[in-house]
Order: structure tokens, then sequence, then C-alpha cells
């Protein structure tokens, strides 16, 4: 397929304001559409499947970090489940992504009183040497208290990150605590720090601790980075604020191997005319829990609303492509790579759904889509209402996954889940089954399938939106 990475600026506006085929203006669903939406939300509403696909996964494949074993085994699986779902034109397509391996920790505070912390290392850190390191702690709350301080102060420092996580319902807060944990460590050893140590983005009352991806500018030797369970942080924050040094000594394995070779997985629902809608959830997971809710409980939700939408493909117009992307945890590569393998095909590419949010029930729809397409909207949000779900407005984000097309013109939907308890387990050990109840998933199912079946089977050409503007160097 033509490479999107080969296309001029101008090309790829052209694909995304171009329409790939005749539309007529987009209208609501007819009475018989949605009434038959109806049925199909009622029939999942009863029992999706979506919780026996999830345990198959978390317990049959179990974690699925980039470039392991479980990572192809869940490449196996996800191929398996598909063809079981009925889907058409069932395939994997390559791609090649990191291959992290976290190995132990040992993190210690020496002085002034001897304590164990509770701590992961950050998705790509580098290691210690088998000796480790010893240094003092510097407590900074974030990247603007540490760019106010002289070198002379940070250099030699293990430099601690204390700001914590505001609870919301809508994920916002994760949004401003992971930017210590992205730009930390490089904001850290560009002042001399030895490593880097900061308060677990998530909301755990357990003391567990919350990994995630982290990354090194080009200009920075890179130093460990890791996150401190909250009780931890606390216990920290208590020595620190005796007024006497604290110093902590840290000894970690973690190592970058070989970039390994993973896939998107692929299959369709075909519908009688060239659109798509694109249905997604990640496949990847972090290593520490199962990755339940992480996305094996998006996989279950797309894979559920699939078999479902399947035995009424002779009702769609659009074809719904389902895609279970390889590695978003670590730096999107399968999404990169659909965008750039399926650059032919953006004109076609009609809406955009992602389940990444975990297992609890849609409370709202967001649309990112032209105006004239927003009655086909409302006709969704009439469908979903009885599921309890509000209407949101037309800026809506897309998954990370969907982020490559989105930004290229793609429109989307986003059916958003509750996330209040969401970063209670995310990137964390409590990862796992235990913590879904099928009922809610049956929910999300629901919407999803509810939602894309209209999209689908009226054929509506959500619009091109264009491309947003280039960033600043």
């Amino acid at each position: 397929m033509l490479a999107l990475r080969s296309l001029c600026p101008l090309a790829i506006a052209a694909l995304v304001t171009t329409p790939a085929f005749a539309q007529s203006p987009p209208t609501p669903p007819s009475a018989d559409l949605s009434t038959a939406a109806a049925t199909l939300r009622d029939e999942a509403m009863r029992g999706s499947g979506a919780y026996a696909i999830l345990r198959s996964l978390t317990v049959e494949v179990g974690p699925r970090s980039a470039g392991s074993q479980g990572d192809r085994a869940a490449v196996t699986w996800a191929l398996a489940q598909m063809q079981d779902a009925g889907l058409d034109n069932v395939h994997a397509e390559s791609v090649m992504v990191p291959h992290w391996e976290r190995g132990s920790v040992e993190l210690r505070v020496v002085e002034p009183y001897p304590q164990k912390l509770t701590a992961v290392a950050l998705g790509g850190s580098i290691g210690t040497d088998d000796n480790g390191l010893e240094a003092p702690v510097l407590e900074v709350a974030d990247l603007a208290e540490l760019a106010s301080l002289p070198d002379r102060v940070v250099r030699g420092t293990i430099v601690y990150f204390s700001a914590r996580m505001e609870r919301t319902r809508d994920g916002a807060g994760y949004v401003k605590a992971v930017v210590a944990r992205s730009d930390g460590p490089s904001a850290a050893s560009r002042r001399g720090a030895v490593a880097m140590l900061m308060r677990s983005a998530g909301t755990s009352t357990s003391r567990v601790a919350h990994t995630g991806a982290t990354h090194y500018d080009p200009d920075v030797t890179p130093i460990p980075a890791l996150a401190l369970a909250h009780a931890d942080a606390d216990l920290l924050e208590e020595e620190l604020a005796s007024g006497t040094p604290v110093v902590a000594h840290l000894q970690l394995s973690s190592r970058t191997l070989a970039p390994a070779r993973s896939a998107n997985v692929v299959g369709e629902i075909r519908g009688r005319g060239p659109g798509i809608v694109l249905l997604g959830a990640h496949l990847d997971s972090w290593d520490l829990g199962t990755g339940a809710i992480d996305d094996g409980a998006g996989v279950a939700i797309v894979l559920a609303s699939a078999k479902l939408l399947s035995s009424r493909r002779e009702q769609l117009a659009h074809t719904v492509r389902v895609t279970l992307f390889a590695n978003e945890e670590f730096g999107l590569s399968g999404a990169k790579t659909y965008a750039a393998d399926h650059g032919d095909e953006l004109a076609h590419h009609m809406l955009g759904l992602e389940a990444d949010f975990g297992s609890a029930h849609v409370w709202r729809l967001d649309s990112r889509v032209d105006e004239a397409a927003l009655p086909v909207v409302t006709s969704i949000y009439d469908a979903l209402a009885p599921l309890g779900v509000e209407r949101g407005g037309n800026e809506a984000h897309g998954g990370a996954d969907l982020g490559p097309m989105k930004d290229l013109g793609m429109p989307v939907l986003d059916l958003m889940q509750d996330g209040t308890h969401y970063f209670d387990i995310h990137h964390t050990m409590d990862d796992t089954l235990d913590k879904v109840q099928g009922s809610d998933l049956d929910q999300v199912v629901a919407a999803f399938a509810t939602a894309t079946y209209i999209a689908a089977a009226t054929g509506t050409d959500f619009g091109r939106l264009p491309p947003p503007p280039p960033k600043a160097p």
C-alpha cells in the first residue's frame, strides 16, 4: 500500500479533504434502522460475552508488553478470536516495536532513618551498575520548581517529583501528572542529577506503584527513573521534612533489547461500499498485572461489539474495521504504522472509535465531525440515552491509537467511560481480572456496538476535518 510518510503535506491534505466516493448529505437513521439499533443495544445489555473474552485474554495470555513472549502470544490469540467472531479478512500487519525488560529494583533510604521503599521502574528506564548508586534526595514539586534551582543544588542528587495526581472522572488529572513521568528524567539529567523518582501518576490507595513510559531527550545522559507507591512517597516526604539530609540507595537491572516484530491484528465486517468505520483498542499491556483494564477490557469491548455486528453485516453500508494495535504503551508503534500503511485508504475512513479507558460505564458521547453530520451524532445519542449517556460537544480527542489518523482529518467519536477509579489500578500489579464486572462491560459494549452500527448502517460521511497546523519547531 501507499506509505503515508511518502506523501507531501499538500497531497495528504488532498486525501483528507477530497471525498473518496459520492455521498448524499448525512441523514438521520430511518425508523426501521433506529429500531434495529435499539434491538442491538438491548441484546448487548442482556449479555455481550465481553467478560468471557477478557477472561480468556488475561488467563490464557496474561501480560503482553511490547516485544515479549506474551506480546507474540497475544497476536496469535487475537487472530483466533477474530476468526471465531466471524470477521472477514482477518490478518496480522507487521509492526516493529521496542523491547524493554523491567528487571528487578531495590530502593531504600539509608539516612537518616533506614526504610525500604516500594517502587517500579518507568518503561524505558536504564538500569544501574551491579553496585547500584547512592545519593542525597532532592524534593521538587514539578518541572517548574526544578528549573528554578541552580545547577549546583541539583548536581549529584536523586531528584524526586512530589506532585500528587488529582482524581477526576474524565482523566484530566492524569494528563497533568504524566508530565513528570515523560519529561522528568531528561530535565533532571540535564541539571546533573544521577537518578529520578516521582510520586506515581495514579490514584491508588494500596501500596502499589504505577509504571508507564518515559523517554530521554537526545542531548542528555539517561539516568534511572522510577515511580513510588503513594504510601512510600508519603514516607519519603516525612523523612525529607525532618530537615536532616536524606540519602537513598538504588539498584535497578532494567535494560533495553533489540527491537522486535509484533503486529496490528485486523479483521473486518464487510459493508456494501468502500467506506470504513475504524473500531480500535490496543493489544499490548504493561508487565506488572495481566492488563485487564488496560487494555484487555478495550480488546474485549471491540471484539464483543464486532461479534454482534457480524450477524448484521448485510445491513452495513460501511465496512467496520476492527484493529487491535501493537505497542500503544511505549510509543504508539502500531498506530503510527497503521497510518503509514493505510495512507491510500485515508479518504475512505469515515469515522473512528477507540476503547481504551477500562471497563466502567459510558457516561458521555463526544464527537469530532463535520457540522453537517451532527444530526447523525444526535441519532446515536438518542439510541444511547437509555444507557444513561449524556450528550457532549463536538471537540472529541479520539483515543491515543486513533491519533495519527485523527490528526490527518479522520472524524472520531469518544464514548467517554467513567474514569473515577480507573487510575487506582492503571499500570500497576493490581490490573487484574477481579477488578472487572461483566455487567459494566455489557453497558460499554452496548454503547460501542450501537454507535458503530448506526454510523456504518447509515453510510454517513462524517466529513473530512483539515489536518491541524504543523507544530512550531
